[in-house]
């Protein structure tokens, strides 16, 4: 199956956009780089992600810590 768009749809989603500057960390930039010639697809698609909470987060304030159990007393192995 092949969908045509109207070209009109094309340029009236264009016009949507907003120009923004941002600034990044270069190294950041460098590995964005390895992946696409236009980073705002890479940052317009990972802001949409993260409003809609698509990607859990992973870092120490998101983990449940994990316990160690401890025997009662007088169940030692000692």
């Amino acid at each position: 199956m092949n969908i045509q768009e109207n070209p009109t749809d094309a340029a009236h989603r264009k016009a949507d956009k907003v120009e923004i500057a941002v600034r990044l960390d270069s190294e950041l930039i460098e590995q964005i780089q390895h992946l696409t010639n236009d980073p705002s697809k890479i940052i317009e698609v990972a802001i949409r992600q993260w409003l809609r909470g698509d990607i859990p987060r992973d870092d120490e304030l998101t983990r449940t810590p994990i316990r160690t159990p401890v025997p009662p007393r007088g169940e030692w192995n000692d």
